[in-house]
């Protein structure tokens, strides 16, 4: 139990900017193994997102408490994915090999793919977020932990399923470090995470059939897995094809995208339900 409180201390320490006891650390070997709590690490923010929301909109208009919700959640990442977002945007965008895509990838500086690609990611997700107050705030709330939790999902199958980019080691001034992505998950390791990924989808569904018919919700739901499924199979075809694998930028890249295509399809389908 003490083990596993810690992997879940260290995947908080690694994917958030959340404050942990001081005797959680990098290890290498716990990090490695945190990967099972990302879509928990979900909750967290997705949790942090709604509740800013409800909070602040009674105090200002909708549309500013959204706006705040999204700082939020940024501040609790540290943007880690939308810089994963950013960083591939430049790279893919900008590179035309491996190398010069890895090289790329790793530069802290952000270039116009990056630049241009991450203000329309964060304006499309804020204008998403502005057609979802009409289903009210349950809806709305419940909808921001899903799409954070089972948008950490993909890349979790992405981690099991495909080979790691760069080197599994790194020198850094002078001494190898391990690659703090998980190189080898046990099948029980993903089955773990999924379940904690499904489990707010699965709430947000018991709630839309108060609203629509059983078979429209499972409609739903089975075009937001197919959404998924495509982003997974997308993704891992265009990473492979270009950089043999994936990156942690990558990872980042492949959360955003799902976490936006799930407000999508729900939009785009609630309409007609």
């Amino acid at each position: 139990m003490h083990e596993q409180l810690r992997i879940f201390f260290t995947a908080l320490m690694f994917y958030t900017r959340i404050p942990c006891p001081v005797w959680v650390d990098h290890a290498p070997e716990y990090i490695n193994k945190a990967t099972r709590f990302f879509p928990l690490i979900g909750w967290i923010v997705g949790g942090i997102g709604a509740g800013i929301f409800y909070a602040t909109s009674l105090l200002v208009p909708y549309t500013i408490a959204l706006l705040l919700s999204m700082i939020a959640t940024i501040l609790a990442t540290g943007a880690f994915h939308e810089d994963g977002f950013a960083d591939v945007c430049d790279a893919f965008g900008g590179g035309w090999s491996k190398e010069q895509i890895l090289r790329i990838m790793k530069d802290s500086r952000l270039g116009t793919y990056g630049t241009v690609g991450l203000i329309l990611m964060l304006a499309m997700k804020y204008l998403l977020y502005t057609e979802l107050i009409r289903y009210g705030f349950p809806v709305i709330m419940v909808m921001m932990i899903s799409a954070h939790t089972v948008s950490r999902v993909v890349p979790v199958y992405i981690i099991f399923t495909q080979e790691y980019a760069r080197d599994n080691d790194q020198e850094t001034d002078g001494k190898i470090v391990a690659k703090p992505v998980a190189q080898h998950m046990s099948l029980l390791e993903l089955l773990t995470a999924t379940a904690w990924g499904i489990m707010p989808f699965s709430l947000l569904c018991v709630m839309l059939t108060d609203m629509y018919s059983l078979p429209s919700v499972l409609i739903l739901a089975g075009c937001c897995l197919i959404a998924l499924l495509l982003i997974f199979y997308r993704s891992t075809r265009y990473f492979t094809r270009w950089i043999g694998g994936y990156t942690g930028d990558c990872l980042g890249a492949v959360q955003q995208v799902s976490e936006v295509a799930l407000y999508l399809v729900f939009l785009a389908l609630a309409r007609y339900m």
